[in-house]
Order: C-alpha cells, then structure tokens, then sequence
C-alpha cells in the first residue's frame, strides 16, 4: 500500500507534470480574459463569450488532471476509460457555466460562484479517477479530501473577488494565479488522499512509455489548440467589433469601393441612403448619387465637392470626399460623406437674416445700399433716372406706446404688406429703422412716376389705415429724391430724401414732397442754427427780459414773467419761435431751462419780496426724474423764496407719461413753489387735467383773447374758462392784452390778472426792491 503523494515526488516525470502546469495556467488566463470581453460585450453577445469561457476552463482543468494522471511512472500501468473521461471534462464545462451565470454582483452569487467551480472541479477529479484502469484498488481518505476542498472553495473565493475588485487589465493575473492554486491544492489533495492497493489478480494489458508519450502530446496539444483558439478569438473579435464600431460612431457616412463596386459601407453610410447596409454592396457609386462636377463618385478627387442622392429624399445636399486606401490587401477606394442639408438650410436662413429685416421680411438697411450702389452704377452708364423715397410712418410711437410691441409689430407688418402691393416688379422696398422704410424704384421713373406711387401708397394707407374705425391705424409722410437731378451718389441722394421727408412732415404729415434746393439751405441752416445753440450758454449769448403780470382789482404789478432771449453773434436777435422747437427736438431745452431757472431766480432775489418770478418749463424737462430736485437746488443756492416762484407748464407735458409728470409735479408743489396751466384751452382734456392736479393758476391762451371784440365764441370761452377758475378756486390771468378794449373785456369778464404789450414790454426787469403797488409798467422792449 502508498500513497499518491510519494508517487508524485518519486515517480512522475517532471517534463509532464511542467505541462499540466502550463495547461492549468494558460487556461486560467484564458478564461478570465475570455469574461472579461463578455462584460465589455452587449447583452446577446454576452451569453456567447461565457460559453466559450466555460469550454475553455473545463477543458484546461480537464487536460490539467489528465496530464498529470499521464505523468505517472511505476510498476502499475494505468489506462483511462474513454466514455468516463470525456464525461468528466463535460462536468468541468458544465461546472465553470454555471458558475458564471449569475454574474458575481455581492457576496452571495460569488460565494455560490466559488462554490460551483470547486465542486465542479472535484467532480471532475473524481469521475476521472472512476474511468481509472489499473491493477490495483482505489480506496479515499474523505477527511482530507474535504479539508482540500475548503482550501479550494478559498482560494476560487479569491481568484473571483480579484477579478470583480481590480479595475485594471491586469487584473487577470491575480485571478488567475489563485484559480491554479485552487486547482492544484484541490487535485494534489484529492490525490494524497488516494490510496492505491495493488491487485495481481486483477488482468490489465500493459502500455508502454512511448504510449504514454503520445497520448500526453496528443492531449496537451488539443487542449493547447483550444485554448489558443479562444484567445485568438478574443483578439480577433475585440479588433473586428472595435473597428466597426469605430467606423460606426463616426458622423459620415463611410463607403469601401474596389473596381467600381461596393463592397462595405458603414452604418451611417446606410442611413444617409435609407437602405440596409446589405443592399448597398454590390452597387455602383454612381447608381446612388450624382456628383456636381459631373465625374463618376469614386474618381480620385484632390478636395470635397457637393453631390445629390439618387436614392431617398432626393432633396438634400451631400458633401463627399475620396480618398485612395490598401484595403484588403489591394488598392480601393473610400468614399467619405456627409449630410449637408440640415446645414445648408441654417446657412440659408443665416443668408437670409443678413439680408432681410426679421420682423417684415423686407429688404435690410444693408442690402438696400448694396441695391442702391448698384443702381447707381448702373444709373451712370446709362443715364437713366431712377427715384428714392423716404417714409415715415405717422402717430406710429403713439400706437406703440398704448396698445404695446406686439400691437406695433403687426402694424410694422401691415405696412410692409401695403408697400409691396404698391411697388412694382422692379422696385425695392426696405426697412432701414424702427418706423423707417424706403423705396427705390427701378430705372426710368422720374418726378411723375414717382408722384404716382406716393400717391397710390397714400390712398392704400387711406384705404387700409382708417383712423376713424381702426384705433391703431397709422399715416405715412414721403419724401422724394430722383437720380440724377438730387444727387450723384448714395449719401447725397439719401441726403436728400431726408430733406424732402422733413418737409413733408412739416407741412402737416400724410403728405408727400420733392427735394429741392431751398429745402437743403433750410435744413443746412436749422443744423448751424442747432450747433451754435449748443454754445449759446458757454458764450454768454442768452439773456432773459422780464414782462410784468398786473393784478387787476386792486390795479398792480403782482411779478413778472421771465421770457428766454438769444442773441446770435452774426445773425443777431433769433426770434423764440425759431430756436425754442430747435432746443427741444435736440434735447438742448433741459441745459437752457436749467440755466434760465437759475438765473431768474437769482435775478429776482434784487426784487421787491412782494413781487412773483414765472418761469416756463419746457414738457421735455419733464422727462427728467430729479427734476423736483432741481428746483430745489435752484432755490437753495439762489436764496430765493419758493412762494415766490411760478412755474409755467402746457398740458403737452401731462401728455407724453402723465403719472411721472403729476408725481414731479406734486414734488415741486411740496417745495412752496406754485404750478400755472399755461395756454389752457388748446391742451387735451383740459377738465380731466385740472381735475388730476391742483394748479394754482390759470391763464388763458392769447388766442382767444385777441377774438373777443370780434368773436362771440371766442368771448364765451373766456367766460366759461373765468366761471370754471372761480368755482375751482384758481385766479385766472389774460395773457395777450395789447388793447385798451381787451383790457376792459376781461375786467368785465372777471379775470384776476393780466398780461401783454398794453401792460408792459418784456424788459430787463423791475428797479431793485422798489414796491409797486400801483399803476402801470413802463419797462420798454419788444417781443
């Protein structure tokens, strides 16, 4: 009787059991390896890749027992059972695919892995020594052979947790090394625990070593073949899938193309030709698309070039490129590419943006001077006239400040829509700003053709535009230049498109008018006028004159009025009428009011503490928020009593943001400082304003008083205008008496003060501190 464990140290060749050694490892790495695609593999190629890592590892223990069974040398020859020892490397294949099946996620199914590979691993062993065929019996020490499963089932508990817990690629390695030792402890074991009795009685045919050689060659090769056929085929497989998922993830459209067929195409490729990339190989380039230059599709090309398809939605744009590769082993060509519709659309629109404004799909102010370039260009070679017009559209701000953006961007629309049916086949009508838009008429229109188109978008506005039933209803006031009599090129004829806009809306808007000279010098003139008024107050060019205010019952002079006078270096005394609406359509207005503020009141500060200062504050000063503050800094630095200042307003100004303009005003009234309605009666709801606000005082515009002697109407205003005063508690002054019969009119009629020529001429103001209780002014001036 012996033990297996002497026969392994003493009488096993060592070249052979090296073998098995080999075998066990390679086979060990495999598998591993052979899990590791599997978990980089898509579901339905995972079960496959764990087959053939279950074959690999059940065959490699397999051919590791077997091998070094072979590896035996002593007096007792040993034979295998052929069905036995095909069944076990079954039950290894069996074992290790079972084991691998429910992935090792926790501790439990690692567990229950280990535990299948250990017992599949046992099973193996011990169905092999079944098939054992020997002149001896066979008899187990199970105590060891359990103690060597423990340590199996350990070190399998090892290899896998290794294999879970590494991150690298080389985590292989560990899991492999613990898997061979589990092996070996496990077989090794098995075997030291076999005792082997010899039986002369039992009758065996005896091989010899050269049978033992062979059979341990033949083996080892086969299992060597396997095995290397398994990492062959995760190498293969790795690249293969890799590069066609590569060629896959790319945006184009990827083509192999050899003596002028296809013969692989990725899968944008098939896309992009809405067919299956099965059905694409075979074909022609040429049976699929069109390229722009007219050559075939796969000629070799040095850059990219545009190309339609033949196949699918016909409508879209390809870029395509070729290039010349080894594929294959011979020379092919590739096809790049590329869809470029989606592109070439944005492109459009971008295109278009660039040309067009958003809002009405007209022409832009910047492709309008390319046009008008052009046309005067081509203007110069042949003579031809041509006109321009400027438009403006009317009470459009006001539209778009009551009914709001969306309400004025329909009207922007509506307008374009009216301009394009008025317009001709050649014309170009554009929006250049926000209520801004052009025309330019195609060659040969002259004054009379352009006369007619201003008139038929005149009477289209009046048609479409009714003011009377369409509350948001807009005017429009044109402006006419006409190449090559108002200019040669494009700043002079816009120029004087401009001009003859302005003079347009000068004479009562809704109208249209030429260019001509005398509207340039007039325009030229307003812009020097403009630009010296802006160094009017650096020059000491503005003074003030005073024109007293006469109580009339008892009969005195109550203060003055403080009226606004320049006097230009070359032009001489520029009448108020002139620069005043020059001043607030440049914005000049808020310096000359803040400057005519203070120095009235500094001024009147000399005066007789009795006597009131009137100033008139312009409505565009009203759309300064401090302007509160700045009276009252006027008052703080000057010194002058608040009672004694009166401002002057008109009701344009509660017109433009009438909640700011009476907050401001409630402001001032705070300070002291009396507020006057001036030119009551021409203002919009008058009532409704003397209502909102508590005026101090009333005075009634010069217009009516200089009808009274002739216009009953006239004198009846005056009336009603003295009745409503006296109910509402507010003194109401006459302005505009240059009559003794006005005088006595509005005496007759009530009114509490008077103003004019017939009073007093605006002068330079009252003697210093000198009270006047009564008679009259005596100052000279004029007006």
């Amino acid at each position: 009787m012996f033990t297996v464990l002497d026969c392994v140290t003493d009488r096993h060749d060592a070249a052979i059991t090296s073998v098995s050694a080999v075998i066990a490892s390679i086979g060990m790495l495999a598998f591993f390896h052979l899990l590791m695609r599997a978990e980089e593999n898509t579901h339905a190629r995972r079960r496959n890749w764990r087959i053939v890592a279950a074959c690999s590892a059940g065959l490699s223990v397999w051919a590791t027992h077997f091998v070094a069974m072979l590896a035996y040398q002593g007096s007792i020859t040993l034979h295998f059972d052929l069905l036995l020892t095909a069944f076990s490397a079954l039950i290894a294949i069996v074992g290790f695919w079972l084991a691998i099946q429910g992935g090792f996620q926790d501790v439990y199914r690692l567990a229950t892995s280990a535990a299948l590979i250990t017992l599949a691993v046992a099973a193996m062993h011990f169905v092999g020594m079944a098939g054992l065929e020997a002149a001896a019996r066979l008899h187990f020490e199970w105590a060891e052979i359990a103690a060597g499963g423990a340590i199996a089932f350990a070190l399998f508990t090892l290899c896998l947790l290794a294999f879970k817990h590494v991150r690298t690629r080389m985590r292989i390695v560990p899991a492999a090394g613990s898997a061979v030792l589990g092996i070996c402890v496990l077989h090794f074991t098995s075997m030291a625990a076999t005792v082997i009795t010899p039986d002369p009685s039992i009758a065996l045919s005896t091989k010899g070593s050269a049978d033992t050689i062979w059979l341990t060659s033949s083996v080892a090769m086969v299992t060597l073949l396997i095995l290397a056929s398994s990492i062959v085929a995760v190498v293969i497989d790795r690249h293969l899938v890799d590069l066609k998922g590569f060629a896959n993830s790319t945006l184009d459209g990827l083509a192999i193309v050899r003596d002028g067929a296809i013969i692989e195409v990725n899968a944008r490729f098939a896309r992009l030709l809405d067919r299956d990339a099965a059905a694409l190989v075979g074909l022609r380039p040429d049976d699929l698309m069109t390229a722009s230059d007219g050559q075939p599709i796969d000629a070799a090309r040095t850059g990219t070039l545009e190309a339609v398809p033949l196949l699918g939605e016909k409508a879209r744009v390809f870029e395509i490129a070729v290039h010349t590769i080894e594929y294959g082993g011979r020379p092919s060509q590739v096809i790049a590419l590329r869809d470029l519709t989606e592109r070439r659309t944005v492109q459009k629109k971008v295109e278009y943006l660039a040309r067009h404004d958003i809002l009405t799909g007209l022409t832009n102010r910047s492709t309008f001077q390319d046009s008008l370039e052009m046309q005067l260009a081509h203007g110069a070679e042949t003579g031809k006239p041509f006109a321009l017009l400027a438009l403006d559209l009317d009470r459009f701000k006001a539209v778009n400040d009551l009914f709001g953006h969306a309400e004025g961007d329909r009207v922007l629309r509506d307008v374009a829509g009216i301009l394009r049916a008025c317009c001709r086949g050649g014309d170009t009508v554009a929006r250049i700003g926000g209520d801004e838009f052009v025309i330019l008429t195609s060659e040969g229109v002259g004054n009379v053709s352009a006369g007619a188109l201003a008139e038929r978008v005149h009477a289209a506005f009046r048609e479409r535009m009714n003011v009377s039933i369409d509350p948001t209803a807009v005017g429009v006031s044109i402006g006419i230049a006409v190449y090559p009599k108002d200019g040669l090129d494009a700043d002079t004829l816009t120029q004087a498109a401009d001009v003859a806009l302005y003079r347009a809306k000068a004479g009562g808007r809704g109208m249209h008018a030429f260019y001509d000279l005398t509207m340039d010098q007039e325009r030229r003139d307003r812009r020097l006028l403009e630009g010296d008024l802006r160094q009017a107050i650096a020059r000491d060019e503005l003074h003030l004159v005073f024109q007293p205010i006469e109580a009339l019952e008892p009969r005195q002079t109550v203060g003055y009025e403080a009226l606004l006078r320049w006097t230009h270096p070359t032009r001489g005394n520029v009448s108020p009428e002139l620069f005043i609406p020059i001043a607030e359509e440049s914005g000049i207005i808020l310096a000359i009011g803040e400057w005519a503020l203070m120095e009235a009141c500094r001024q009147a500060t000399d005066w007789n503490p009795a006597l009131k200062v009137a100033v008139n504050v312009s409505a565009i000063q009203f759309r300064l928020a401090n302007l509160a503050f700045v009276v009252g800094s006027i008052l703080d630095v000057t010194g002058l009593a608040p009672q004694r200042l009166e401002l002057e307003i008109t009701e344009t100004a509660l017109l433009k943001d009438r909640a700011m303009t009476l907050d401001i005003l409630t402001q001032i009234k705070a300070l002291g400082v009396k507020i006057v309605m001036d030119d009551f009666g021409t203002g919009y709801s008058s009532l409704s304003n003397l209502q909102s606000f508590p005026f101090d005082r009333l005075k009634i515009d010069r217009s009516f008083i200089a009808g009274m002697a002739t216009d009953p109407n006239a004198r009846a205003i005056v009336r009603s205008v003295v009745s409503l005063g006296r109910s509402l508690g507010l003194p109401v002054t006459a302005e505009g008496i240059e009559t003794p019969a006005q005088y006595q009119i509005v005496i007759d009629e009530g009114c509490a003060h008077a103003q004019g020529y017939l009073l007093g001429k605006p002068a330079a103001g009252p003697e210093r501190r000198i009270a006047r209780s009564s008679g009259r002014t005596a100052f000279a001036g004029g007006r």
